[in-house]
């Protein structure tokens, strides 16, 4: 071999050697749902690997910033560790998390995250051999800016669905308001100093029933093809159902389109489900503040739908706060707008909709026959198929039959408004699960 052949076959291999490398260390950022690549970015550091396999990303939890945690407003979280608890709608074998600061007033620096599998339900232990140390741009230490969030990078751990998840974020230095989600329907804990990556669950003697901080859980899995985001109010987050139980309605559409597809449905989509309930919320009325906390409808659609991972369809049950809320009487016709609006929103993203009937609350304090036939009118409109692609009709599912102006009494919590445990089985059971098939429509 000549000199110059030898100096042409290193310089090939070192060309191949860089590409390999280069293939190697480049992030998993897209989030079409498609794995390309299998390593993290950046050094890889002490008990944290990227996902070696293929598969799918997919959101397995998630859940809408609500507002600025009261009591919060100068500290934050400073000198703690906060240890939510979270619960898997579909399993993988890599994970990613996304931490939000869409209420802070300044930076929020976190100088050590970790994600485990919980040991037991409703507890702070982790299970044996499944803590990760999290990483951001390869780096352990991440600052997220006042009204922005930061996702992590990929890491390896295998993630079983229906589950609980315990991811824990620690921060030394003041931050301000947490952003957090009220009405978890979960307890999470509250350890002080750097207890981060503590498996036994001893030091999280605080307990609290917030979401701070996280908004959402990926998973790169090869159980589900994409995800259904479920988007509405209090009865969406659940607020009635029993804490630590996991029985909100999407909780129990996630468990049937999972055991549908475990059984060999050809018609079932195998989907996720996650959750973007709000409390309180409405289609068209932001709460107060700057940013506006429960902010309307129409315009957190784009974060809390459009923005998560792989979503492939929408489920809307939303409306009955702009009728009980409304200090003057509701306009059937603007209520029907704005769920229009956000229909188009979705379609202009090739998304199905699936739309749910407004459930009676005769019985509850805010109830007049004025505001009852503001909710006869929208649910006319939604039966007659002119707001969403295809209707769920919680509605007629849920109303007293000698008495369709209140829900029927074991599936109400006692508030007139919202369902029992009992109640949220039978709007997820009721549910027509091939609804979720396809694509929008050209035209609705």
């Amino acid at each position: 071999m000549t000199k110059h052949h030898g100096y042409a076959l290193l310089s090939a291999i070192v060309a191949v050697i860089v590409a390999v490398s280069a293939a190697i260390y480049i992030g998993v950022a897209a989030d079409d749902g498609t794995a390309r690549d299998t390593l993290a970015a950046g050094r890889t550091p002490h008990q944290s690997a990227a996902p070696a396999s293929t598969g799918t990303w997919v959101g397995s939890w998630s859940t809408s910033p609500v507002g600025a945690e009261p009591g919060t407003e100068t500290n934050g979280m400073a000198g703690r560790s906060v240890r939510n608890v979270v619960h898997t709608g579909a399993g993988g074998t890599g994970a990613r998390i996304t931490l939000s600061n869409l209420y802070g007033q300044q930076p929020l620096t976190i100088t050590h995250a970790s994600i485990a599998v919980a040991a037991a339900v409703n507890d702070a232990a982790a299970a044996t051999g499944t803590m990760r140390r999290l990483t951001f741009g390869g780096n352990t230490s991440v600052v997220v800016q006042p009204g922005q969030q930061v996702m992590s990078d990929a890491v390896r751990v295998e993630i079983p669905h229906d589950t609980d998840v315990l991811v824990t974020t620690y921060s030394p230095i003041r931050s301000g308001p947490v952003t957090y989600h009220p009405h978890a329907q979960q307890i999470s804990y509250v350890a002080e100093g750097d207890r981060t990556e503590d498996v036994s669950g001893t030091p999280y003697a605080g307990q609290t029933p917030y979401w701070r901080y996280l908004t959402a859980l990926d998973v790169l899995s090869n159980e589900s093809a994409g995800t259904v985001v479920v988007f509405g109010d209090s009865l969406t987050d659940g607020i009635t159902s029993t804490v630590g139980a996991n029985s909100r309605w999407p909780d129990v559409l996630s468990d049937r389109l999972r055991a549908s597809a475990a059984a060999g449905s050809s018609d079932t989509p195998r989907y996720s489900v996650v959750n973007q309930g709000i409390s309180g919320n409405q289609v068209l009325a932001n709460g107060l503040g700057r940013p506006a906390e429960n902010q309307a409808g129409v315009t957190r659609f784009g974060r809390d739908v459009l923005d998560r991972t792989n979503v492939k369809a929408v489920v809307i049950d939303l409306g009955v706060n702009d009728i009980l809320r409304n200090p003057k009487l509701a306009d059937p016709d603007r209520i029907i707008g704005g769920l229009r609006a956000l229909v188009r929103q979705a379609h202009a993203r090739g998304l199905r909709v699936v739309g749910a009937t407004l459930m009676p609350f005769q019985g509850h304090r805010g109830y007049s026959g004025a505001r009852e036939a503001v909710r006869q009118q929208v649910n006319a409109q939604i039966r007659a198929g002119k707001v969403y692609d295809a209707v769920v009709d919680f509605d007629k599912a849920l109303r007293d039959p000698y008495n369709p102006r209140r829900l029927r009494s074991d599936y109400d919590s006692g508030d007139h408004l919202h369902p029992s445990d009992k109640g949220y089985q039978r709007m997820a059971e009721n549910f027509d699960l091939d609804e979720l098939k396809g694509a929008a429509p050209a035209e609705l």
